[in-house]
């Protein structure tokens, strides 16, 4: 299946690519992006809608974090659920998602992915009073997001390893 690149993709793509910093591996073509781009949108989607929903738990995003991301989001969830509170999210969107660096540290890249996006959320408690958020409002939230892939690893998934605010 043959897809047409728009004239846009065309030139985000060679602006990205004029900086060697941000791309030393030429392996990472624009296909390469598009095809990252679109498994960063699904796990983007997938963390924070299971870090938000009201269970307190990682389940569906656990594969899909390293430890030291896995570790903060448990202790923040551990900590919302011994106030009592939980989460309530409605994932409205991603309205962009755009690769800001990408580099190669030793035998691991790392893809940093700017994520504008839009939610519906907030924190409520055990008698479902809403602590903050909103229950009706559409937010946007801007994310900078690090994910990071072993080069020797058969595993083809990246994994988040940093959030940047």
């Amino acid at each position: 299946m043959i897809k047409k690149i728009s004239d846009k993709d065309k030139k985000d793509w060679d602006n990205f690519i004029t900086n060697d910093e941000k791309i030393p591996n030429k392996d990472f073509d624009l296909e390469a992006q598009k095809d990252f781009l679109e498994g960063a949108k699904i796990a983007y989607e997938t963390i924070i809608t299971d870090f938000s929903d009201s269970d307190n738990k990682l389940i569906a995003s656990k594969p899909l974090l390293g430890k030291k991301i896995y570790d903060q989001f448990k202790e923040a969830l551990l900590e919302r659920e011994n106030k009592g509170y939980f989460a309530e999210i409605t994932f409205i969107g991603i309205k962009t998602a755009v690769i800001k660096t990408h580099k190669k540290i030793e035998d691991r890249f790392e893809v940093t992915v700017d994520f504008v996006s839009e939610i519906i959320t907030c924190i409520k408690d055990k008698d479902k009073k809403i602590i903050s958020g909103d229950s009706e409002k559409i937010k946007t939230v801007y994310d900078t997001w690090v994910f990071s892939k072993d080069i020797k690893s058969s595993n083809p998934n990246w994994l988040l390893i940093d959030t940047i605010t």
